[in-house]
């Protein structure tokens, strides 16, 4: 510890800002380059949305997401250990008639999928409180994906969040083989109107 302060103290000022700098340009370019890569690889999606609870109206310029596939019935998983709010799970999708994806059934670890078949991981942030000590899996289980906002331009959000509650909007979502799920278009009656950047 005393060398590395020693090192330090020994480094000019403007060193030591230009390597604080290099370290969080390091930073974000790894988030940008992470989040291009689910973009890029990852194999799409379309979910249906759901109206939201009109108290989580437009917040900012994002719109809020609600899909099919956020409350489940835990299947198997019902009565079984949970490790309470926020417990990972897998989800397979399957295609529909169509073309978007429904649940098939909940898993706590990743299972196989067959063609057409996706995995996607998510956190139960409902649903896991249930049987003794209420730390086993409910039979209803509310899901977060971390796709559950998308941002849009200033003054549209309104226009979208009607069309969302109306049953309109739809997303195309990228997801990788290990489950990771970023929004990658955005849908009104099937047609894209928001495409998110590669970068």
């Amino acid at each position: 510890m005393k060398s590395f302060k020693a090192m330090v103290d020994w480094m000019p000022r403007p060193l030591l800002f230009a390597l604080a700098a290099l370290t969080q340009m390091g930073l974000i370019a790894a988030m940008v380059y992470d989040r291009m890569r689910v973009l890029r690889h990852g194999s799409e999606v379309t979910l249906q949305t759901r109206p939201a609870d009109p108290r989580d109206f437009l917040r900012g310029d994002y719109v809020v997401l609600n899909y099919d596939i956020s409350n489940l019935p835990a299947g198997a998983l019902a009565n079984t250990p949970a490790a309470g709010r926020g417990t990972p799970v897998y989800v397979k999708l399957a295609r529909k008639p169509d073309g978007s994806y429904g649940a098939l059934s909940v898993h706590t670890d990743r299972v196989p999928v067959e063609k057409d078949e996706v995995l996607i991981r998510g956190r139960v942030v409902g649903g896991t409180g249930c049987g003794v000590g209420n730390r086993s899996f409910c039979d209803q289980l509310w899901i977060k994906y971390g796709i559950e906002s998308y941002f849009v331009p200033e003054g549209e959000g309104r226009e979208i969040e009607s069309a969302r509650n109306e049953g309109k909007v739809s997303i195309v979502a990228a997801v990788t083989p290990s489950g990771r799920a970023a929004i990658k278009r955005l849908l009104l009656d099937g047609k894209p109107v928001y495409d998110e950047p590669m970068f």
